[in-house]
């Protein structure tokens, strides 16, 4: 696959994986090292992450597995519900994981985890300004993503679906009019992918990118499903890179007519 920029820095690989809700944290090294990510996402409210030297505090064998790993961390303020408590959340995770990257959530309906997209944006201003890469959590909307440009954001995350609901792709038309008005920003596909398929379908749209969690975490075999994604990921994306051929309607002959014999 070729090459993905996100903020001046290239990564190989076009999927992202989350690392929350893994039967064990063998599945969780395993998953990551076979799907060949270089981002794994991390919730630092979620984790309760340490660096304290005592090995009984919350979080700290995590965070030692997470560096073990190897791959680049994209912090997250997973759980924050007001500007204020994402950008504080921002910057304990720049603090304690020494990245800027943060993937902003600012959830607004704590059944749907629909983002507040007003809160979203105004937190993505102060964290520009405060020198943060920030990659947004959003919807499809034309005007929420158009005013997260203009606040300095360089990446936008439409989601599928709401999270975790393995819903998929839930409304095609609008990817593909947010993939088509921002033809030059990188856009990573977050939350509602379910299966392969679906992330397959996403990257065949153009999509630059699929960060996804339960999918894989939460499916019978982490490890296995891991890697089916990751095949996916990387079939979508040499697919579309192919051109993919249009829908027609009727049937159109494969087989050349030239040397068919003429029976009249």
């Amino acid at each position: 696959m070729s090459q993905l920029s996100l903020y001046q820095e290239t990564v190989q690989s076009r999927f992202l994986l989350g690392t929350a809700r893994y039967p064990s944290p063998a599945s969780l090294e395993k998953a990551v090292k076979i799907s060949d990510c270089d981002i794994v996402t991390v919730s630092l409210r979620r984790e309760r992450l340490s660096f304290s030297n005592n090995s009984e505090r919350p979080g700290q064998s995590f965070w030692s597995l997470i560096q073990k790993i190897g791959v680049k961390v994209l912090p997250n303020t997973a759980g924050c519900f007001s500007v204020q408590e994402a950008v504080t959340t921002a910057h304990m995770a720049r603090e304690l994981m020494g990245t800027s990257w943060i993937k902003l959530e600012v959830i607004g309906d704590e059944h749907s985890l629909h983002p507040d997209v007003f809160g979203l944006v105004e937190a993505a201003r102060i964290l520009t300004e405060d020198g943060f890469s920030v990659f947004p959590y959003t919807t499809t909307d034309l005007g929420v993503a158009e005013r997260l440009l203009q606040v300095g954001c360089q990446v936008l995350m439409p989601w599928a679906s709401p999270i975790g609901s393995g819903q998929g792709l839930s409304d095609v038309a609008a990817l593909e009019a947010m993939r088509a008005s921002f033809p030059n920003i990188p856009l990573i596909v977050d939350a509602g992918i379910g299966r392969p398929s679906q992330a397959a379908e996403a990257m065949e749209m153009g999509f630059d990118a699929v960060l996804l969690n339960t999918a894989v975490a939460r499916s019978g075999n982490p490890i296995q499903m891991a890697l089916a994604f990751s095949k996916a990921i990387e079939s979508g994306h040499l697919a579309y890179q192919a051109d993919c051929m249009e829908p027609y309607k009727g049937g159109m002959a494969s087989s050349p007519i030239i040397g068919k014999a003429c029976l009249g």
